[in-house]
């Protein structure tokens, strides 16, 4: 995009500062970086745990833990990939790769993380067998507990920050966030651990009570619960996939930053599209302020595009003249 001059400072459409822009991208990287080094040597441990056990429960977690450690390198392969520079064949960029390498991710939680889980569980009560050393199983639930923690607190510390600057709960930020790799982090870390809490339950149950049935359900519950997970992250990329635009709060933003530029008397059609995490495309109508002849008016609105495509998250912006019967947009 052309850069404006020293007479044509950027328009702040979005509302977020660069450096906010700049450092949500290297913290997403390294919430994905920690969430992947915690969940390996997670998923080795209980692994060599549900060995050595034979427990249901945690065969199920030691499943979830590699799903999630696999999901954390497609969450790194959609970072790199979405972060290459627009060329003539994507001149929007690719910023549209993370969410189907996320999309790849959730559908792999899915499949190896439920799929497996639901499936033991299954057997197990089908064909119960005995556990034992449920003294290491505890031991590896509560590192495990401890590094997914660690996780989470990361992720959470990333989502409030950016929460706040929206004036949104954390929930619901997570679950509008452009950004991927957050919700994925943020969800799988939540999941890991209401999963090692139902793991150890069952696993204690089994210990108390001798029977495997309680050990088995823990692990078609850890299952149901990596379900749920996967078809919600499934279904927020599917959409942002397609084209999702931006909430309302920011669309006002938007159009109330084109109303403060002296060059606008009016805004009667604005859109704003995610083309990537945190990245937007912009177009709408404006109408000039005074009665520019048509090379002015198409000077000036050239330059307001150069404008608002040199802020932070706008790859692109493409601007025309208002009808003069079209409503006005009120911010």
């Amino acid at each position: 995009m052309t850069q404006p001059g020293p007479d044509e400072p950027a328009v702040d459409v979005l509302g977020v500062p660069q450096e906010a822009e700049d450092d949500g991208h290297g913290e997403s990287a390294l919430t994905v970086a920690i969430a992947l080094g915690a969940n390996v040597l997670i998923a080795v441990a209980k692994t060599a745990a549900a060995v050595i056990t034979g427990a249901a429960s945690m065969l199920a977690e030691a499943a979830h833990s590699w799903a999630d450690a696999g999901n954390e390198v497609f969450l790194l392969i959609a970072q790199r990939r979405a972060a290459r520079p627009a060329d003539t064949s994507h001149p929007l960029g690719y910023g549209r790769e993370v969410y189907v390498w996320s999309l790849f991710a959730a559908i792999g939680l899915f499949a190896v993380g439920a799929g497996v889980s639901i499936t033991h569980g299954i057997q197990e009560l089908s064909h119960p067998e005995p556990a034992s050393d449920f003294g290491i199983a505890y031991a590896v639930l509560g590192v495990s507990l401890v590094l997914e923690g660690v996780s989470f607190v990361q992720a959470s510390r990333q989502a409030k920050r950016a929460a706040a600057r929206r004036d949104r709960d954390l929930v619901d930020h997570v679950l509008a966030t452009s950004d991927p790799t957050v919700r994925a982090v943020f969800f799988e870390d939540a999941a890991a651990i209401v999963g090692i809490l139902i793991a150890t339950g069952g696993i204690a149950a089994h210990q108390v009570t001798g029977s495997a049935v309680p050990d088995a359900i823990g692990s078609i519950l850890v299952g149901i619960l990596l379900g749920v997970v996967a078809v919600v992250l499934i279904d927020r990329n599917r959409r942002f996939l397609v084209g999702e635009a931006v909430d309302p709060a920011l669309h006002a933003a938007a159009v109330h930053a084109l109303l403060a530029l002296p060059e606008v008397a009016r805004v009667t059609q604005l859109r704003l599209e995610f083309v990537g995490a945190r990245q937007v495309y912009l177009t709408g109508a404006v109408d000039l302020d005074g009665d520019p002849g048509e090379t002015e008016a198409s000077h000036l609105l050239a330059s307001l595009e150069r404008r608002i495509s040199a802020t932070a998250g706008v790859v692109g912006a493409l601007l025309s003249l208002s009808e003069p019967e079209e409503p006005s947009i009120h911010d």
